[in-house]
C-alpha cells in the first residue's frame, strides 16, 4: 500500500490540510532488488508541522522538496530490513531515512539509510523519530546553539506548542542546561497537567483560557530570558513583550503560520519588532540541518538521558498506514501530545 499526495485536491499557498489531501492505493513494487538497494517494511511513520510546507510548490526552504501531486509522500520513517545487497545492512537490521516512502514495503537505496540500535532507547524504535531523532537533536541542539544558557545565571526559558513534539523536550532540556524555571505554553488543561506533573515544567499556561500576557508576568516575575518559538503568531509577540535585555529567541517553528502565504520566519508587527531591537533581543533562524556536525555526539547524549529517565518522552500513536492524513491534520490542529506517530508494521 502506498499513500500519495493527493491531486484532487488544491490546497494552495493559504489553506488547511485536511485528510483528503492525501489518498491510499494498492500497487506493487518491483520483485528484485538491485545492487546496493535494500527491501524494507515499514514500521513507523512521522508526521511533523514542517511538513505543511511541503504542499507548496514553493516551500520556503531550500532544503525542503514539495511533494509532487499523484506521486507517494515521503518523511521520517523506520523499518526493519527484509532483503539487502548493500553490504552495510543485513536482514533484520532496523534502519531509518529523513525521506521514507509513505508506503508499507518500500525498495530504498542503501546509501540514505542508517542503522539504528534498539538497546540505545530500551527498544522503543519510534523514539529515533523523535526524542533521540531530529526531533530530539532540534531541541537540543537549539537550546544550546541559541538559548544562550549558562547554568546558575537564574535564566527563565518560556516554551510555545510546549506539549508538542519539540516543546515537551526543549522545556526538560532547558532545565537539563541550567535553567532555574521552565514555562511551557500549551492549548488544554490536561497538556498542561502533564508538562507539570510528568515533564517537569515548573508551570504551565493555557493560552485558550484567561490573559496570558497577566499568566506570564505572574509566573516569570524576573522577565524571560529564553524563549523557544514553536508557534508564532500573536502567542510570541506576547512573550516577546516580556522578554528581558540581552535576550534570546530559538525560532524552532511557526506553526501558527504554515497556513498562511508569508515568508519565513514571518516578520514580527512593528510594535514587538521595535521591543526586540532596542532590548537587543536575538531571533535568528535555527536549521538543525546545520548542525549535523554534532548529530552523533547529541543523539548519544538524549539516549542517556531517556536511559537515565531524565528526558521524559511522550508519543501519540495512530495505528494504520490509511490514517496517516488524518494524524496530520489532528497533528497541526494540536491533537497530539509530543511525537505525533503512525504505526505501520508490527
Amino acid at each position: 500500500f502506498i499513500y500519495l499526495f493527493n491531486s484532487n485536491i488544491t490546497l494552495g499557498k493559504n489553506g488547511v490540510p485536511v485528510a483528503e489531501n492525501f489518498r491510499l492505493e494498492q500497487s506493487t513494487i518491483a520483485d528484485t532488488v538491485q545492487a546496493r538497494q535494500v527491501r524494507v517494511k515499514t514500521l513507523y511513520l512521522s508526521v511533523d508541522p514542517y511538513m505543511r510546507c511541503r504542499m507548496n510548490e514553493d516551500t520556503g526552504s531550500d532544503y525542503l522538496r514539495p511533494w509532487q501531486l499523484a506521486e507517494v509522500a515521503d518523511g521520517g520513517g523506520i523499518g526493519v530490513v527484509e532483503e539487502s545487497r548493500h553490504d552495510n545492512f543485513t536482514k533484520g537490521d532496523f534502519v531509518t531515512s529523513f525521506t521514507w516512502p509513505w508506503q508499507t514495503v518500500a525498495i530504498l537505496d542503501g546509501s540514505l539509510l542508517q542503522k539504528l540500535v534498539p538497546q540505545l532507547v530500551n527498544g522503543r524504535l519510534s523514539y529515533f523519530l523523535g526524542a533521540a531523532g531530529i526531533t530530539g537533536l532540534t531541541a537540543l541542539l537549539g537550546v544550546r546553539e541559541k538559548g544562550h544558557v549558562a547554568a546558575g545565571a537564574n535564566q527563565t526559558m518560556v516554551v510555545s506548542g510546549a506539549a508538542g513534539a519539540c516543546g515537551s523536550l526543549a522545556g526538560q532540556i532547558g532545565h537539563l542546561e541550567g535553567c532555574s524555571r521552565v514555562v511551557g505554553i500549551a492549548g488544554t488543561d490536561e497538556k498542561c497537567s502533564i508538562l507539570v506533573q510528568e515533564m517537569g515544567f515548573d508551570a504551565a499556561i493555557n493560552y485558550k483560557k484567561g490573559d496570558v500576557a497577566k499568566q506570564l508576568r505572574e509566573l516569570c516575575p524576573g522577565g524571560v530570558d529564553v524563549y523557544f518559538d514553536n508557534v508564532g503568531g500573536d502567542i510570541s509577540d506576547t512573550v516577546i513583550s516580556q522578554m528581558n535585555q540581552n535576550s534570546h529567541i530559538i525560532l524552532c517553528g511557526q506553526i501558527s503560520q504554515y497556513n498562511k502565504d508569508v515568508p519565513y520566519p514571518p516578520p514580527l508587527p512593528p510594535d514587538i519588532e521595535k521591543i526586540q531591537k532596542e532590548r537587543n533581543i536575538t531571533r535568528e533562524r535555527f536549521l538543525v540541518l546545520n548542525y549535523m556536525d554534532k548529530q552523533e555526539a547529541s543523539v548519544l547524549q538524549l539516549c542517556q538521558w531517556i536511559q537515565e529517565g531524565k528526558l521524559k518522552v511522550r508519543e501519540t500513536v495512530v495505528e494504520g498506514l490509511a490514517n496517516i492524513g488524518a494524524a496530520f491534520q489532528s497533528m497541526m490542529n494540536g491533537g497530539n501530545v509530543g511525537k505525533q506517530i503512525v504505526s505501520v508494521s508490527k
